[in-house]
């Protein structure tokens, strides 16, 4: 559910201006109306978020950095003063470590030229220019090499790597050396000095990185409190570039919301800061931000409406109502009991041996073993356990659990449709009532028109005894949602365009009813594929295991574990990525879900 919000206005004398907002911070339940006045042109706040940036690009590199099994991690303390100190020896250090990773691959570079041509000292060859005789480095093809350059230049080969000839020319200073292949410019270093670089420039980085792991054993606590400090300042200079002067700038006019529960605080903090204020409900067009207040289970499922977009002010908040139907369609995507089972033991067994657990992590664990709780008993309507069919064992208990719940292929297909239509179907209705909260009644009556139309076809179809198809009752039934249907699709408009209009509603409506309700098919298929996949790998574990007593246990749980181990990954994405697309194009399209609401974010330290 939303929670309900009361607008804020304060009007403050400028001079105690600063000081309301810091208490007002301390308070933190305040949603400032930012305005971004000046936001761009202002120089200290560009330069704290610039400041920032680095601070959270440190700290990110800082926390990757891997450590020895003994290292000793200091997890709180700290300063923001000596955090900002850090920062500046992690950068140091990062500068450090590029120029020494661009030193390096030109060493490389050097010396894969040099390796060919072997060890030699360059200042024997200034030597030898120096006595008036010139050394030339050359390479070429095999084809274009000719021998009488050996007598011409006293040419000798001094290496061959594939089709490639390397070979030196020796020759007066005076002579003229006229050959047309490519000549080598090597570097000044020998290959023995070469490498002797590369190797310190290697133990320098490696010195490098080690400064860094230190670090980031015993700064990362002063690194967050920097980033705390500068985030907390970043935040005061938007409230201040969102705050209006008036009255000749004396006094500071400011917009927020907070949840109806914190009024009775709010004003006991107000009247006590002898600020000026009024507290009134929200009207038709405020952008108030959102803040879901779903409790136990519902709560778990609040991440996944988020990944879509929160609702808006005056809607419905969709997630205890699609949270059920999520549950059921994880499981049956999934569908294997087996599979069920361990992300169920994996996730309590998380919870009893992790030491601190954040509530987020608590509330996804939850999420977990809630979803494979559905997997397990939807494992249970087609017997999978790992791939096997628990059904095939001769057990009384089986064989009775069979009879009370298995459903073969065509059963499941039939389930998914059927879920498909009653979702649908749930979601008109959510519709009618969100039409009535938003606009008024008489804006739902062609939703509702629909939704009797639909319903009384179903129970004709399904139950004839009650209502036959064509039947009187039902003839008359069909008569009403018309007329629900084409003169209340637009309240006010002309009755023609009315009837225009519900004509081409029910084309959309027929079509899309269509399409919406077989994409439930997904639930069927994806448990179906993920259920033979499984199966595969049961018989390549069994087939490919060696006729050996040591060697073929090995060689089956091997195949067994890393098998289960690449479905159980790939069905468990599939089936959170395939009911949340069904969530978020079929269910709240047809319960007419806007979205777009801004997330409550109180201005608070």
């Amino acid at each position: 559910m939303i929670t309900k919000m009361k607008k804020l206005t304060f009007l403050v004398y400028h001079k105690e201006y600063e000081q309301f907002l810091n208490s007002l911070r301390e308070l933190g339940v305040v949603h400032i109306v930012e305005k971004q006045q000046g936001a761009a042109d202002n120089t200290e706040l560009q330069e704290n978020i610039r400041l920032s940036n680095r601070l959270m690009a440190s700290l990110k590199l800082l926390q990757n950095q891997k450590h020895a099994k003994d290292a000793v991690i200091v997890k709180e303390g700290g300063t923001a003063t000596h955090g900002l100190q850090v920062l500046d020896e992690v950068d140091a250090l990062q500068i450090e470590h590029g120029k020494l990773l661009q030193q390096l691959q030109s060493y490389a570079k050097e010396k894969e030229a040099l390796q060919v041509w072997g060890n030699f000292e360059p200042a024997n060859v200034q030597k030898l220019k120096e006595a008036g005789y010139v050394i030339g480095f050359y390479s070429c093809s095999e084809g274009n090499y000719k021998e009488e350059w050996e007598t011409e230049y006293n040419a000798m080969i001094v290496n061959r790597i594939s089709s490639k000839i390397f070979f030196v020319t020796i020759t007066k200073a005076e002579q003229e050396v006229d050959l047309d292949v490519e000549q080598a410019k090597l570097p000044v270093y020998s290959l023995a000095h070469l490498e002797m670089l590369y190797n310190t420039t290697e133990q320098a980085i490696e010195e490098n990185e080690k400064k860094l792991v230190a670090l980031s054993e015993t700064e990362i606590p002063s690194l967050k409190k920097a980033l705390q400090e500068i985030q907390g300042k970043i935040e005061f200079s938007k409230v201040v570039l969102s705050t209006e002067q008036t009255v000749g700038d004396k006094l500071m006019l400011l917009e927020g919301w907070a949840p109806a529960s914190s009024k009775l605080e709010i004003e006991a903090f107000l009247n006590d800061a002898h600020v000026y204020y009024e507290i009134t409900d929200p009207v038709p067009g405020d952008n108030v931000p959102i803040e879901l207040n779903n409790r136990g289970f519902f709560a778990w499922f609040e991440p996944i409406c988020k990944l879509y977009m929160l609702p808006k002010y005056n809607e419905l908040d969709l997630t205890p109502f699609f949270a059920p139907f999520f549950m059921i369609f994880f499981g049956l995507c999934l569908g294997d009991s087996g599979y069920g089972l361990f992300l169920f033991v994996g996730a309590t067994a998380y919870r009893m041996i992790a030491k601190k657990i954040s509530p987020n992590m608590k509330s996804i664990l939850s999420l977990i073993q809630i979803l494979a709780t559905s997997t397990f008993f939807c494992g249970l309507l087609t017997g999978t356990f790992f791939g096997a069919n628990i059904y095939d064992l001769d057990w009384p208990i089986v064989q009775r659990l069979k009879h009370a719940v298995f459903m073969d292929n065509n059963d499941m297909f039939q389930l998914s449709l059927i879920l498909g239509a009653i979702q649908i179907i749930f979601g008109m209705i959510l519709k009618a009532v969100n039409q009535t909260i938003q606009f008024g009644f008489k804006y739902a009556i062609a939703t509702i028109g629909w939704i009797i139309l639909l319903v009384s076809m179903a129970v004709s179809a399904l139950l004839p005894n009650v209502m036959s198809m064509g039947g009187t009752v039902h003839l008359v039934i069909l008569g009403i949602c018309g007329v629900m249907i084409f003169l209340f699709n637009s309240p006010g408009k002309n009755i023609f365009l009315n009837i225009g209009l519900g004509l081409w509603d029910s084309y959309n409506m027929v079509t899309g009813l269509l399409g919406d309700v077989l994409s439930y098919v997904r639930l069927f298929a994806l448990g179906l594929s993920g259920g033979i996949l499984a199966g595969v790998f049961n018989s390549l574990a069994v087939g490919m295991s060696p006729d050996n007593v040591i060697a073929g246990p090995i060689v089956m749980v091997l195949i067994f574990v890393i098998g289960h181990a690449i479905n159980i990954f790939m069905n468990v994405l599939g089936a959170m990525v395939h009911p949340m697309r069904l969530t978020f194009v079929e269910f709240f399209k047809n319960s007419g879900y806007e979205g777009g609401g801004k997330e409550y974010k109180p201005f608070r330290n």
